[in-house]
């Protein structure tokens, strides 16, 4: 048994992470632990209170699972905060922003479209990180004003309309940064849909756990990053 650990701000969509578990269909389980809302839910001393409860619950590996609580560091300050994540932790440790980064260079992607519900200069912040890591980012699309809350109830189709909306020709693959989407559910269809991979918050954020453990599942469900080589079989 594998057990991952993550630092949850708030419950939006934080479902997706049991039903990311009941994909993988093997000896995988996630714990969350919720560092609650708000502007200090990656401080230190909050982030210290999650991990220690991740801890007796025996997780190996922990990442923050918040995009934007660690992309607007910027790149240094991102690191950062992994290396004090992992001080407290005791265990390898990382952050959704870097795992979007990981994950495109494990699928061989480097031109990105980016769909996000961020207001501009909080979309701005996370195409500087991108490029940080080595990404090119083709478009960054935002249907406006919406609010974290509005975003966590969006269903299939407005999901696909906001990766559609992001797509452009030259990019290799679609990013949907924000944590409060819900998305497991929907990455084979956007997938379909897009005819490119498409990188999604929950779904990069539980692999980066994974890579962390050193642990390579195949469920082709969650998209085309579960299903790369080597496998390990259920």
């Amino acid at each position: 048994m594998t057990a991952l650990g993550f630092l949850h701000p708030g419950h939006l969509a934080e479902d997706d992470y049991p039903r990311i578990e009941q994909l993988l269909g093997s000896d995988i389980r996630v714990e969350l632990s919720h560092t609650g809302p708000g502007g200090d839910a990656d401080s230190a001393a909050r982030l210290a209170e999650g991990v220690e409860e991740l801890r007796l619950a025996g997780a190996e590996t922990v990442v923050w699972a918040s995009a934007r609580g660690s992309f607007a560091h910027g790149w240094e300050g991102a690191q950062e905060q992994v290396r004090t994540l992992a001080r407290l932790a005791g265990m390898p440790a990382s952050a959704t922003s870097f795992a979007f980064v990981h994950a495109a260079r494990e699928i061989g992607v480097r031109r990105i479209a980016v769909g996000t519900t961020y207001p501009d200069d909080v979309a701005a912040l996370l195409a500087d990180f991108l490029r940080a890591g080595g990404l090119e980012v083709t478009g960054a699309r935002s249907p406006g004003a919406v609010t974290a809350a509005e975003a966590g109830g969006w269903g299939e189709e407005e999901v696909l309309a906001l990766a559609r909306a992001a797509d452009t020709a030259d990019a290799e693959a679609v990013l949907l940064p924000d944590t409060a989407l819900h998305t497991a559910a929907h990455l084979g269809a956007l997938e379909k849909a897009l005819s490119k991979p498409v990188l999604t918050a929950s779904q990069v954020t539980v692999w980066e756990a994974l890579r962390l453990a050193d642990r390579r599942v195949n469920a082709p469900l969650l998209g085309r990053l579960f299903t790369r080589e080597p496998l390990v079989q259920v």
